[in-house]
């Protein structure tokens, strides 16, 4: 089977491009399964249940989250009810919504998890723990796959290596530049440290690049607004084997619209 996973929604250029392009795409690969990060889809900090809903009408399957889960403070009473928009497994057990998911698929089930790091992100449980424990929960017979919002290519890393074979994908999400890292590891898992953005790509990861550099420059606080203009969509292909829940290949991808549509 195989599986588009997308790389950070960045605002309302990145939905439009999203919109326009999932269906596409995923006929001319022939996938069965679309899984996007929404975390920066509401103007750039979190989602609401309306836009996860467009998200969902346009193709994706289901969407994940991260540090910026609670960026829309109404999604706290309505994310439990969508189960398709999956939160960080090691928040709180307090916090409402779902870690994981099994949906099921032509070639039979199949689980997402959405996980959160912690070197150079906010205080927060051990993903790895998190992770362990939500795995046990899940059915034997889905293969997994792991949505890691993590700053640190080395956390990114680590987790990869410490679910190989346990899982049939680790990808990183969170820092908008797509790595050229995608690769088998040995026990068959598939990995690559950051799937990259969906957004307007003349743009600091997403954001007009004017405010961003005077911050830089001058180290006072500017409010990063949502670039607009010609937009991109980045990720992997996974092809899968459900039958063993190994990887038998990841293909980075990026598709860009031409500067002069926009």
């Amino acid at each position: 089977m195989k599986i588009l996973l997308v790389g950070d929604i960045v605002g309302e250029p990145g939905r439009r491009f999203f919109c326009e392009t999932v269906k596409r795409l995923r006929a001319e690969n022939a996938v069965q399964v679309v899984i996007a990060n929404a975390e920066n889809a509401a103007a750039g900090n979190g989602i609401t249940l309306p836009l996860a809903h467009a998200l969902f009408e346009a193709g994706a399957d289901v969407l994940t989250m991260g540090d910026h889960t609670w960026g829309h403070r109404d999604l706290e009473s309505t994310i439990s009810g969508e189960k398709r928009l999956l939160r960080p497994v090691n928040y709180p057990a307090a916090a409402p919504g779902h870690a994981s998911i099994t949906i099921q698929t032509a070639f039979g089930p199949l689980s997402v998890i959405n996980a959160v790091g912690r070197v150079f992100m906010n205080p927060i449980e051990c993903p790895f723990l998190a992770v362990d424990a939500e795995l046990r929960r899940l059915p034997a017979n889905a293969p997994v796959i792991l949505d890691f919002h993590a700053e640190a290519t080395s956390e990114k890393i680590a987790m990869g290596h410490y679910l190989d074979g346990r899982v049939a994908a680790v990808v990183g999400t969170h820092t908008h530049v797509q790595t050229s890292d995608a690769f088998i590891l040995p026990k068959g898992t598939a990995f690559i440290s950051d799937l990259g953005m969906t957004g307007c790509y003349h743009s600091v990861i997403g954001r007009e690049i004017t405010p961003v550099l005077k911050r830089f420059t001058t180290g006072i606080p500017a409010k990063f607004e949502i670039a607009k203009g010609p937009c991109g969509l980045e990720g992997v292909i996974l092809d899968l084997n459900h039958t063993t829940g190994k990887a038998v290949s990841i293909k980075p991808f990026r598709v860009r619209e031409p500067m002069e549509k926009c």
